[in-house]
C-alpha cells in the first residue's frame, strides 16, 4: 500500500489542523492505520493509531483530548483532527499502514510509510 499526507501547514497556538493520509490499494479497510510525528533533533514518536474497522483507538498521552484519529474506507483515507494545538507539536507528521486486527503504536510494527506532512505551531 502507498500512502500519500496532506493537510499540513503553519497554525497559531490554540488552533485547528486536520490531516489527511490518502492509501492506495483495494486492502485499505484490512490494515490498521498509525499517525506518528518527528521534531526537529528528536525520534519519531507514536502520536495515534485506529484499526482497521475504526471501532477501536489509541492515543500518545501528549495528545489525547486534543487529537482525534478516525477513517474512512469507502475513501481508503485516514484522518488525524488535531485541536488546541501546541507549539511542541510542531512536526512532521507521518501516516502508517500494518495489517492485523490489532492496535499498534509501536514504529517497528509497521510496514508501511508515507512520505510526511509538515505542521508548524507558532506561539
Amino acid at each position: 500500500v502507498q500512502l500519500q499526507a496532506s493537510g499540513g501547514g503553519l497554525v497559531q497556538a490554540g488552533g485547528s489542523l486536520t490531516l489527511s493520509c490518502a492509501a492506495s490499494g483495494r486492502t485499505f479497510s484490512s490494515y490498521c492505520m498509525g499517525w506518528f510525528r518527528q521534531a526537529p533533533g528528536k525520534e519519531r514518536e507514536f502520536v495515534a493509531t485506529i484499526s482497521w474497522s475504526g471501532r477501536s483507538t489509541y492515543y500518545a498521552d501528549s495528545v489525547k483530548g486534543r487529537f482525534t484519529i478516525s477513517r474512512d474506507n469507502t475513501k481508503n483515507t485516514v484522518y488525524l483532527q488535531m485541536s488546541s494545538l501546541k507549539p511542541e507539536d510542531t512536526a512532521v507528521y507521518y501516516c502508517a499502514a500494518r495489517g492485523g486486527v490489532g492496535i499498534y503504536s509501536r514504529i517497528a510494527e509497521y510496514a508501511h510509510w508515507g512520505q510526511g506532512t509538515q505542521v508548524t505551531v507558532s506561539s
